[in-house]
């Protein structure tokens, strides 16, 4: 998934030696979390919004140089590891750098978000399957060959919890019926932890989206 053309170039870069009034009023007009800071061009660092009481606006960007967040992306950066930095961060917004180290943009979470919607796995009709089996023994091409072994498709598998011992897989399989899927799996020790028909997955969906839009809109 490319998410290149999702980067925004309208959201400012403050200059170390400019006052905290204008990124007072940045964050008191806008819902971003975070906003990039440089100095004589080159990434520095993020001011949070959590630490807007802390703000002086005569005071300079200055002096918060050594309370600068570090967090950044690049134009090479995968879809998954610019989601994982959203919630590493407790951010929605993100300063995608060039080589230079110069601010290029800003990807925001809610239109990262929007596009993932927009990729296949959710898009397409398709079943839910969730899954576990032993740490130790579970292989994605295995998984795979099992499903499409059944004249199936895989849309889209991750690994949604894992500790010593198991791993669970959530699984979305484009197949008219589940059965043969979930008797294979069983047959090859795997344990069937949940599985969705296509009626149920579809109003799941939509719940889920109705759910981010408004969580988007706040």
């Amino acid at each position: 998934m490319y998410i290149q053309d999702q980067i925004i170039a309208n959201i400012p870069v403050f200059e170390l030696g400019e006052t905290l009034g204008k990124v007072i009023q940045f964050f008191e007009e806008t819902t971003h979390s975070h906003v990039a800071v440089s100095e004589n061009g080159q990434f520095l660092g993020l001011l949070s919004e959590n630490d807007l009481d802390c703000f002086e606006k005569e005071k300079k960007i200055e002096g918060f140089r050594y309370e600068l967040e570090t967090f950044s992306v690049t134009l090479e950066t995968a879809w998954l590891d610019v989601m994982e930095l959203f919630s590493r961060n407790e951010a929605n917004i993100l300063p995608v750098l060039d080589p230079h180290q110069k601010v290029l943009g800003y990807y925001r979470l809610e239109d990262i978000v929007r596009t993932f919607i927009d990729t296949p796995l959710f898009r397409e009709p398709g079943a839910i399957l969730v899954i576990s089996t032993g740490s130790r023994d579970y292989s994605f091409s295995e998984i795979a060959q099992i499903v499409e072994g059944n004249n199936a498709r895989l849309l889209g598998a991750f690994i949604t919890e894992s500790d010593n011992d198991l791993v669970q897989v959530t699984l979305k399989i484009g197949a008219q019926s589940l059965n043969q899927v979930i008797q294979t799996f069983r047959r090859y020790g795997y344990t069937i932890v949940s599985g969705n028909s296509d009626d149920q997955f579809m109003e799941d969906l939509k719940q889920r989206s109705e759910y981010l839009e408004k969580y988007l809109n706040v």
